[in-house]
Formats: C-alpha cells, structure tokens, sequence
C-alpha cells in the first residue's frame, strides 16, 4: 500500500487505481459490447479506453523526453488529420485483451516517468498552445488522473446502460447492495414530474 501521506506517492496510487478503474469496466464484455457505440457520438467502452493508454503515453512519454518502446501500438499524430476521432475506437485489426494489454504496459512506462522524476521535474506538452507548454510532473499527474477520472465516469455510466454492473471500484463498489433500484428510479421520476 502507497504511504498517501507522502504527496507523489498518493497522486501516483489515485492514478493507478483510476487506470484499474477503467480496465474493470470492460470485464466480461465480448469484443461486440466492448466497441458497441453507447452515445449519440459513437463513445464506447473500448474506445475510452484506447483514447486513455494514449493520453498516458503522450503526457509521461515525449512530455518529459521519453518515448513509449513500441511507439507504432499507438496512434500516430498524423491519424488525426484523417480522423479526429482515431484514439476513440478500435480498428478491426484491434481487440479488446490486446488493448488492455497495451494499456498495461503505457501504465507501466508511465509509472517508469512518475517513479525516476521528483514531482517539479520539468516537462513541455508540445500540443498545448505557445506559452502555456511548460508543465512539472505534478502538474501531469494531476491533469492525467482528472482527464482518466472523466472517462472512467463515461465508462461508468454506459456499462450500468448495458448491464447495471455499477460501482466505484471492483474491490469496494461503494454502492449499497440489495436495494431496490425499480423502487428508487420510480420515486425519483415522481419527484421529477412534479416540476413538469
């Protein structure tokens, strides 16, 4: 367990418990319900997660002089410029335990950044706008964890849609268990339609 009395320690356990997070939601799926688009903008649970393993690699690779060991696993800059959307889906020639696996090893190469830098050690996000470049790993590290916190509450939600499996965590969902959920839907609706 991570000493979360120690401010780098802690910032790196929420990371990693965030990046668990999100490879849970994918549990038990088929490759079908894993690319499955769940919105009216094509989002799913594979793609979540594919958009993730980039953003980590991108934000503790080339960010602070690093780069991923098999950087043609990742999306390319240049997919971008023929489809905006490329890190948000898996290609045909993708499949779900692949991109798991290269989601575990971008978190290994990212706890590889966290663990050999102090938290001041300076980066430059090249995409980000002139000016505002200049990053320390701290700041990283939060603004990764934000950005993978969001996804995991996207991908919670559309896997409560496809099979009310909910839950903070595999381990402790923080979810009373045994409730009645028809119930409680049912009295929520009520209390909506009162302001109708």
């Amino acid at each position: 367990m991570a000493d979360l009395d120690d401010a780098k320690a802690a910032l790196h356990h929420y990371l990693q418990a965030t990046r668990e997070d999100l490879i849970w939601k994918l549990d038990g799926l088929s490759e079908r319900e894993a690319r499955l688009p769940r919105t009216a903008t094509g989002n799913n649970l594979l793609g979540i997660l594919k958009h993730c393993l980039n953003v980590e690699a991108g934000y503790f690779g080339p960010t602070f002089g690093r780069e991923f060991p098999t950087p043609e696993e990742l999306v390319p800059d240049q997919a971008y410029d023929e489809d905006p959307q490329a890190d948000w889906y898996a290609r045909e020639d993708e499949t779900k335990d692949g991109l798991i696996d290269l989601y575990r090893r971008v978190g290994v190469f990212a706890d590889q950044t966290i663990e050999q830098l102090p938290l001041d050690a300076p980066g430059r996000v090249p995409w980000w706008r002139p000016g505002g470049q200049a990053v320390t790993l701290q700041r990283i590290i939060i603004h990764v964890t934000c950005d993978l916190a969001r996804h995991a509450g996207h991908a919670d939600i559309m896997r409560e849609q496809h099979d009310t499996t909910i839950g903070l965590r595999r381990e402790n969902t923080n979810i009373p268990h045994d409730y009645d959920w028809p119930a409680y839907v049912t009295k929520l609706t009520k209390l909506a339609d009162r302001f109708g």
